[in-house]
């Protein structure tokens, strides 16, 4: 299924998206939340998914290099897979997280079969996806889901387009998570958390993490 959208990260464009912001240290990944944040990635998973079995199978869907994967194996998960639409970023997923299963694919028609994962989420991922498109993902990943869904994106009170290195029509800001429970009225917000960004070139701007149930 192409959008204009998965032919942008598809492109050069995205490939150099896939090298500025991949590290292979581990520290350099941590640092990059800290400063934005005050916290690193590894204290958020466990405030959001610290009372899971560490057997629990989770799929990133927009899995890019496998950074986040490699957090949720520092966190004790094992059981982990990944979703990537930009091939380049698939092959080196086996320099990031070789344990891992990350599968080209397209974020509009999961590869995966229904409910086979404990926890399906996204990272800075619902944010390039257009409105118009949000709904049919929103759908795959529910369906993929046996439970939760789990998020880390951009945050606003209504859809807003934002600029990106000079190109449009390809990120947004948004409620997500209210969106989901909008689309899902069996989803239930297990927790949320408002991320205020610290750096002083972005203050003013908050990101949200959220985790929710199917009752």
């Amino acid at each position: 299924m192409k959008t204009t959208q998965t032919d942008f990260w598809e492109s050069d464009f995205g490939k150099e998206y896939t090298e500025r912001n991949s590290h292979l240290e581990m520290d350099k990944w941590n640092n990059y939340y800290i400063e934005r944040y005050g916290k690193t990635k590894l204290a958020l998973n466990e405030d959001f998914l610290g009372h899971l079995n560490k057997d629990a199978k989770i799929l990133e869907v927009g899995s890019n290099t496998g950074m986040q994967l490699r957090g949720f194996q520092h966190n004790g998960f094992s059981h982990l897979f990944g979703v990537e639409i930009q091939e380049y970023a698939v092959k080196r997923s086996r320099d990031f997280v070789p344990d891992a299963n990350v599968v080209q694919g397209s974020a509009l028609d999961i590869p995966f079969k229904d409910g086979f994962f404990d926890v399906v989420g996204t990272h800075y991922v619902l944010i390039h996806i257009s409105p118009n498109d949000l709904g049919t993902v929103m759908d795959e990943m529910y369906r993929c889901s046996n439970r939760y869904i789990l998020g880390l994106e951009y945050h606003a009170d209504a859809i807003t387009e934002i600029g990106y290195r000079g190109n449009t029509n390809v990120l947004w800001k948004a409620n997500y998570a209210e969106m989901f429970m909008q689309r899902f009225p069996d989803l239930k917000m297990v927790k949320k958390e408002i991320l205020p960004y610290l750096t002083d070139d972005e203050k003013g701007n908050v990101d949200c993490m959220y985790l929710l149930e199917k009752s």
